[in-house]
């Protein structure tokens, strides 16, 4: 199929499509989408490999992908995808759950790759194919796109079945195919929904150690900017950047001048929030002065010392085993389990057996 007819961009030729799709027992599956502008990563292209067929779908034009809704969620069809996660997120509000999915870089991991190897690497040291790299940084929100912008992006599904071949005949010799279906399950579940505004502070680096009052503030500060980013569908980052957001948290200001003293305060939010920042701010429990802050506390040697045992003993097992070590454990993992909090990751499962016992054992 030349590059030229390698699009579909009617909605007649995608029904046409997703009738030929119907029933295939292999399906490549990649996306590209944009985030830089938008709350909610905006969906631009889709790429499609069967055993026939490699194509490319332009949601832009089509507008509804409903006809791919049934092939991809068909849990009789294995679809190959490579880090799935987002593409799974970006698809599923245009097509639903897809069902059936086989990730090759969560195979790679178990045959022995690196835990976040890359597609390039991945069909190189594997199929021994040198993919282009100089479409990385398409903008492909943009029309028309170059013959190279969909060649690039046919070769992200063209080697896809491939792979899944040869990885499988790896974690056959090495008895993990039973781990493999064990890690892909939750592939084919629902994406959660968008993040709680509640919880949004969690993710905001820099604010532990805080008292009461300023912690209060910080959950409020930070779900009214996850409010306002899925409202205008902008980046939260737009709202309030984190430096910001932290700085109203450490300095709580009362009035506008001293909003606009913090230095990484932008003018436009101060001029068009300023009164719901002043208000959040005088909703929250914190005395007048606030308290000062809590030094943050130092970390416990005999917690650091276990940490450090059970890495070690992670460490071992993976050398043993020929994997990565966060493919067993990561470093937040070992950590859980040193406070006497075991991760259900390390509590049941291929885990369990291969490295949880054993750290287990180690404490």
């Amino acid at each position: 199929m030349s590059s030229s007819t390698a699009i579909v961009t009617e909605p007649a030729a995608l029904a046409e499509l997703g009738a030929r799709l119907a029933g295939e027992p292999l399906l490549g599956l990649d996306t590209e989408f944009m985030r830089e502008r938008t709350y909610r990563a905006e969906l631009c292209f889709v790429q499609i490999g069967s055993g026939r067929e490699h194509c490319c779908v332009d949601p832009l034009a089509t507008g509804s992908l409903q006809p791919l809704a049934a092939p991809l969620g068909a849990t009789g069809t294995v679809k190959v995808l490579h880090a799935a996660r987002q593409d799974l997120e970006v698809l599923q509000p245009s097509v639903g759950p897809v069902r059936n999915v086989f990730d090759t870089q969560v195979a790679a991991a178990l045959a022995g790759f690196a835990a976040q190897v890359g597609y390039g690497e991945l069909t190189q040291r594997v199929l021994g194919v040198t993919l282009p790299k100089a479409q990385t940084r398409t903008d492909w929100s943009r029309r028309p796109l170059s013959a190279e912008q969909i060649a690039y992006a046919l070769d992200d599904v063209r080697y896809l079945l491939p792979l899944r071949e040869a990885l499988l005949e790896r974690l056959d010799r090495l008895g993990r195919c039973a781990w493999l279906a064990e890690e892909l399950a939750p592939l084919s579940e629902p994406a959660a929904p968008e993040a709680d505004p509640e919880r949004a502070w969690l993710r905001v680096k820099g604010l532990q150690g805080l008292d009461r009052g300023r912690t209060a503030l910080a959950r409020a500060l930070a779900a009214w900017r996850e409010r306002r980013a899925i409202e205008k569908n902008r980046p939260r980052g737009w709202i309030l950047d984190d430096v910001a957001l932290r700085e109203i948290v450490l300095r709580v200001p009362r009035d506008r001048a001293a909003l606009a003293a913090i230095p990484q305060m932008p003018e436009g939010v101060v001029r068009h929030c300023g009164d719901e920042l002043l208000a959040i701010i005088e909703a929250a429990p914190i005395e007048h002065p606030p308290p000062p802050l809590r030094s943050r506390e130092r970390p416990d040697p005999a917690l650091t010392s276990l940490v450090k045992k059970l890495a070690a003993t992670n460490q071992a097992v993976a050398s043993e085993l020929g994997l990565s070590p966060e493919v067993l454990a990561t470093r937040r993992e070992l950590e859980q389990l040193a406070r006497g909090d075991p991760p259900p990751s390390l509590r049941r499962g291929w885990r369990s057996e291969v490295i949880g016992k054993r750290l287990l054992a180690a404490l």
